[in-house]
């Protein structure tokens, strides 16, 4: 879908970790998305064809159609898609935000990167969120199966990626248990 898009955009979740390690970890229900906030009327023009509904309030639980011409603000984020309305949903685009070139979180305004740093490549070409920014965002509540996840990608961080990671998410939940498991990693 977005092989031709003139934006960045990182394949996101799991499939990002799985990306990262090289292999399939669990099953997925969905292909998660991220993209720029600011490039959100080209996503919507990638997917032009498609059933799209956002979030709205984020974290409820209630769906609405992303009306054709409708810019999103912050706080809206999430938009599930599914190719026809019978269909059943299969891509959760994420948007973010971005200052200039580089990317800033959504959750924490003080947590940003640089856009190059921001994602990867696999070896087949498919742009995927570096694991360190997935695993910032697999912090806020965490679920065996981001457990599973955290497990695989520690090993492969580096330095560098293990102590932003730690440093991000002690700005956002400041008693996680991965900033321990990181920082010991860091002197191994």
């Amino acid at each position: 879908m977005f092989a031709e898009a003139d934006f960045p955009w990182w394949i996101a979740g799991g499939y990002a970790i799985e990306l990262a390690v090289g292999r399939e970890l669990r099953p997925h229900g969905d292909l998660d998305v991220l993209v720029l906030r600011r490039d959100q009327a080209l996503v919507r023009d990638v997917l032009s064809n498609w059933d799209m509904y956002v979030a709205d309030p984020p974290g409820a639980g209630h769906l609405r159609p992303w009306r054709l011409g409708e810019t999103l603000e912050h706080p809206l984020h999430d938009i599930w898609c599914r190719r026809t309305r019978n269909a059943p949903w299969s891509v959760q685009l994420m948007l973010d935000e971005a200052e200039g070139a580089h990317w800033v979180s959504r959750r924490n305004p003080g947590v940003r990167l640089p856009l190059g740093r921001v994602g990867r490549r696999s070896p087949t070409g498919i742009p995927y969120l570096a694991p360190e920014v997935q695993l910032f965002y697999k912090a806020k509540a965490t679920r065996a199966k981001d457990e599973t996840d955290f497990e695989a990608v520690l090993p492969l961080l580096d330095e560098s990626q293990r102590v932003w990671l730690a440093d991000s998410i002690a700005m956002t939940v400041p008693a996680h248990p991965w900033r321990k498991r990181l920082l010991s990693a860091d002197r191994t």
